[in-house]
């Protein structure tokens, strides 16, 4: 027995190696703890120091509530796990949902900072900083996902809600731009948080699933070409999904289906009333809404009215329409979403001619240059075609003119760029102005000017009725020089709203979209009154 003893202590002072031993214990040692801290639901920086004063800004939504309580969650959380002012946001949408959950500030404000690696196709300003979206808590993210998107809707429509006012210093938004920015912060970050949206993938190239991504109708391509390669917002469970999406392009069913100078388009109105009654046949999510949930998105002149032979799609469905005119009764202000209307020439390449010249650099009042069709247009060359120096007022611009100035360079070098309606209400030249910096000038009555629902277009543009063309100098020369600084300047910060983006970065016009069609399915969504 003394023998073996020697033999053990023998073999542990002189045979293993402890310096090698001692150092896999400790790796083996950090290891295991670096896993047990990403168990943790929250950073373990949040655990044991106080909350970032980044976020301080974010007020509770109730502000009643006292913080110093212990108040319990329906999903069994305890409030004073959350840090930076939770707030409580009342469930009534239903008999189900009565009941509270908090819903913390801070996990559910997303960073503004998305890593942008690709090339945008048009290119203003230096590219945003990194950008992730912060994951809400696991409890949260967990009750989140045992309710019906109704139910989830209901949540996200009583928070928003109840937003209390943020600070306008955020760095890559502009609060005059918007018409509530509470609001639409608070709205958009749930977006980015939850929103899924289920793509049918029935039908043939080239109608459906062929976006053409140039020219004045390129709007609609743009959109279908980045929701069907986007895996944020793009879910594969029906069940799962807030919003449905028709993916077909008007301007490829004209061209497949409109037969030229029969100014026949029953056969277009009739291939979509049959592709919608044969989704509602082979699919239950059409029947059980009406349509209401669904959304389609065309930026051809004739959208809305390939849309007449199906009652449902014209009542119900949410229309995102470059032709967005109330008076014809089919597009809805409040319901549908007006779409910016974006001509792409080339979508590989950036548009280097974008920016516009300082206010010392612009010697022309009002400029306009193309067809006289529509009833706006006669008008107004009638009025101000070749009258007035200070009104460059053309028809198609003369060669001898463009020589000396081209387009792009009249509305960098106008303080004001009209874009009245032809055929129909909306025009290219309203984005147009925005990229050159140029104050748009928007004559067409009954028009719902693009993303009207979050925009306050009084404070980077002038409307003037179609009845007051013949004082339209009368009506600019009206305007102070300071409250036109400010919507010049307006403008140039408006640039990033309406920018496709190969890869989209937050905020550009693919984002706005979505969020007004997101906005626009909340608004469906009716909140019982708290018992």
């Amino acid at each position: 027995m003394t023998k073996l003893l020697r033999m053990c202590v023998v073999f542990l002072l002189f045979r293993i190696k402890w310096r090698k031993l001692i150092v896999v214990c400790s790796v083996l040692t950090i290891v295991s703890v670096l896993i047990q801290i990403s168990k943790l639901p929250y950073p373990l920086t949040e655990i044991i120091s106080p909350p970032n004063s980044a976020f301080s800004w974010y007020k509770p939504m109730n502000t009643a509530v006292n913080l110093d309580r212990s108040w319990s969650l329906a999903v069994g959380v305890h409030l004073k796990s959350f840090r930076n002012a939770p707030t409580i946001v009342p469930l009534n949408s239903s008999a189900k949902l009565d009941r509270s959950v908090a819903i913390p500030n801070k996990t559910i404000r997303a960073s503004r900072q998305r890593k942008n690696n690709s090339i945008n196709l048009f290119t203003l300003s230096p590219p945003s900083p990194p950008q992730t979206v912060t994951k809400l808590p696991h409890e949260l993210e967990r009750y989140l996902s045992s309710l019906t998107p109704d139910e989830t809707l209901a949540l996200v429509k009583r928070d928003i809600e109840n937003s209390s006012l943020a600070r306008d210093d955020d760095p890559e938004l502009y609060a005059p731009l918007f018409r509530n920015i509470s609001t639409f912060k608070r709205s958009y970050e749930w977006m980015e948080q939850l929103m899924k949206i289920y793509i049918y993938r029935d039908g043939k190239r080239p109608i459906f699933h062929h976006p053409k991504l140039t020219g004045i109708y390129a709007s609609e391509g743009w959109f279908m070409k980045l929701i069907e390669t986007s895996s944020q917002f793009v879910t594969k469970d029906p069940e799962k999904a807030h919003l449905f999406y028709l993916p077909y392009s008007a301007r490829q069913l004209q061209l497949a289906l409109y037969v030229p100078d029969s100014h026949n388009m029953q056969p277009l109105s009739i291939f979509l009333r049959d592709y919608v009654n044969m989704l509602a046949a082979k699919y239950p999510f059409w029947n059980r809404t009406h349509g209401s949930d669904h959304f389609l998105v065309a930026c051809h002149d004739w959208g809305p009215y390939t849309l007449k032979e199906h009652d449902e799609l014209v009542q119900n469905t949410i229309k995102v329409l470059c032709n967005a005119d109330v008076s014809e009764g089919i597009f809805k202000a409040g319901k549908d979403v007006s779409l910016p209307e974006t001509t792409i020439r080339n979508p590989r390449r950036p548009r280097r001619s974008i920016g516009g010249r300082r206010v010392s650099q612009r010697p022309i009042l009002a400029f306009f240059a193309g067809y006289d069709h529509g009833r706006v247009r006669p008008i107004v060359l009638k009025h101000w075609l070749d009258k007035d120096e200070d009104m460059r007022i053309y028809g198609p611009l003369p060669a001898k003119v463009a020589k000396k100035m081209s387009y792009p360079t009249h509305m960098k070098s106008s303080k004001y760029c009209l874009c009245p309606m032809g055929y129909e209400v909306n025009s290219p030249r309203i984005v147009e102005a925005i990229y050159y910096e140029c104050v748009p000038v928007i004559i067409a009555d009954n028009f719902v000017p693009p993303l009207n629902d979050v925009l306050n277009w009084d404070a980077f543009s002038v409307t003037v009725s179609e009845k007051d063309i013949p004082k339209l100098k009368e009506i600019l020369l009206a305007i102070p020089m300071e409250k036109y600084l400010t919507m010049q300047s307006n403008v140039k910060m408006l640039q990033k709203h309406f920018l496709w983006n190969a890869k989209p970065v937050p905020y550009d016009l693919f984002h706005m979209i979505l969020h007004s069609i997101w906005s626009s399915r909340l608004k469906q969504i009716q909140l019982q009154q708290p018992q």
